[in-house]
């Protein structure tokens, strides 16, 4: 079999691998059901009450009842363990409230939850049993009669300016805006006769220290790296940069699991038509979840088969810099790595401590890993060029070697250099994926393959 023999065989082969692989559509069943035969004036009547219905679950209902009982089916509270709901009176005016607090165990601090809002709303002191001071606008006294003038009592305002002594509390009308900070991390307040839930953001799940980066290690400069915290990775940015023209915008993109992602730009010195197109890219993602920056880089690229057009970047200060040049940065919670939006070739060339060295050292070292690239791109096709159909550019005792050392091997140059490569490539991936245990096994294959 001659070259063109191999290759062609090796393509076949190549070919049925995918075919077994690649995801098939799976056939179609057009099928359908009977419709039950109803009258159609009680069709009509079903249809608006299943509509008033779900109007009243979009919003929060005043009744405490209703809303517990769509929280318990939302949540499947029978069967979920993590699920907490914790039920209680509160004494405001003189009268008695029932309430619940709803949220999720694991992912609320309980020592702030009991201190600032189970145990204000709970004790009963003079301030929340009868009327203050503070309330009565004028008095007049007509015929030994004591006449007050109070102002209304709105008992949305003072749950929040009086009874609940935490930073961060808001209202939420809507369900679903509920129950996706919920999800988060917030705990909600319902109340009786309020048709609204207070969202008292206590997060205290565990999360991982900011430790060094694991990929880009340098020398000198900052031992930093992001984590899989959103807020946290936020936070770092924010003390590098250290200017309050730093924007940072948050967008939920999937339909499912409504993952936070955070679009950082410098005002004033990002380019507009930039952030805009960034920002419409991510807004116009139709996808149901989405779990890692990776993804979130297909998606949004104009194209996977040129040069990558963002940059990914485990540093806090590397991505401060691009920020600062006027580039725009995109953070995805869950995930340890910052996007730099757009990224250009030379981005890919350069190191994190080329800011701290000299500019003479530092583009030295962006020659010598040019260089490089074109070294790993085309010395395998080069030396296949030279050996094949281009003898006469060898020295002859070079070519002499090298013929000698292909005399017991079975294969044409160009089928040899491809083992190679999927052989090397196959030892890497062993490297990275093979658990530590077996390391020193692949350490040791990996030294006999090269001698």
């Amino acid at each position: 079999m001659n070259s063109w023999e191999i290759i062609y065989f090796t393509m076949e082969i190549f070919n049925k691998l995918i075919k077994l692989i690649e995801y098939k559509a799976p056939n179609e069943y057009n099928f359908v059901l009977p419709e039950a035969k109803h009258d159609e004036t009680l069709r009509g009547a079903n249809n608006i009450e299943n509509q008033t219905r779900n109007n009243l679950k979009e919003t929060v209902f005043p009744s405490l009842d209703v809303n517990k009982d769509y929280i318990k089916k939302r949540y499947n509270f029978d069967i979920n363990s993590d699920i907490k709901l914790r039920e209680f009176t509160i004494n405001i005016r003189g009268k008695q409230y029932k309430s619940f607090l709803f949220y999720i165990e694991g992912m609320i601090d309980s020592d702030s939850i009991n201190k600032f809002v189970i145990k204000p709303l709970m004790l009963k002191n003079s301030s929340n049993l009868s009327e203050s001071d503070e309330d009565i606008i004028s008095t007049a006294v007509t015929n030994n009669v004591t006449v007050r003038r109070v102002k209304k009592f709105d008992i949305k305002n003072y749950i929040l300016e009086c009874l609940v002594p935490q930073n961060d509390i808001q209202t939420e009308n809507k369900f679903k805006n509920v129950i996706q900070k919920v999800n988060a991390g917030v705990s909600a307040l319902f109340i009786d006769t309020i048709d609204c839930a207070f969202m008292i953001d206590a997060k205290g799940f565990e999360k991982r220290s900011v430790s060094p980066p694991d990929n880009e290690n340098i020398i000198r400069g900052s031992q930093e790296g992001f984590i899989e915290s959103l807020r946290t990775n936020t936070t770092l940015l924010r003390r590098i940069v250290n200017n309050e023209n730093l924007i940072i915008e948050e967008i939920n993109v999937g339909k499912i699991s409504n993952t936070q992602v955070a679009m950082c730009y410098l005002k004033n010195v990002a380019n507009n038509n930039l952030i805009k197109e960034v920002r419409y890219r991510i807004d116009n993602i139709g996808i149901d979840y989405l779990l890692s920056s990776g993804q979130l880089e297909q998606l949004i690229e104009d194209t996977n088969f040129s040069v990558p057009q963002l940059l990914s970047t485990e540093r806090p200060d590397r991505l401060s810099s691009y920020i600062l040049e006027g580039r725009v940065a995109i953070l995805v919670n869950g995930t340890p790595y910052g996007l730099v939006a757009p990224a250009v070739l030379i981005d890919f060339l350069s190191s994190a401590e080329d800011r701290n060295l000299k500019y003479q050292f530092a583009n030295l070292l962006k020659i010598v890993r040019i260089l490089a690239l074109f070294i790993t791109l085309l010395l395998p096709g080069l030396y296949i060029a030279v050996t094949t159909f281009h003898q006469e550019l060898v020295p002859t005792e070079l070519l002499f070697a090298i013929v000698a050392s292909r005399s017991n091997v079975p294969f044409p140059i160009i089928f040899e250099i491809l083992i190679m490569e999927i052989s090397l490539e196959l030892i890497r991936e062993s490297g990275v994926r093979v658990p530590a245990p077996l390391g020193q096994a692949i350490g040791i294959v990996r030294c006999n393959y090269i001698r």
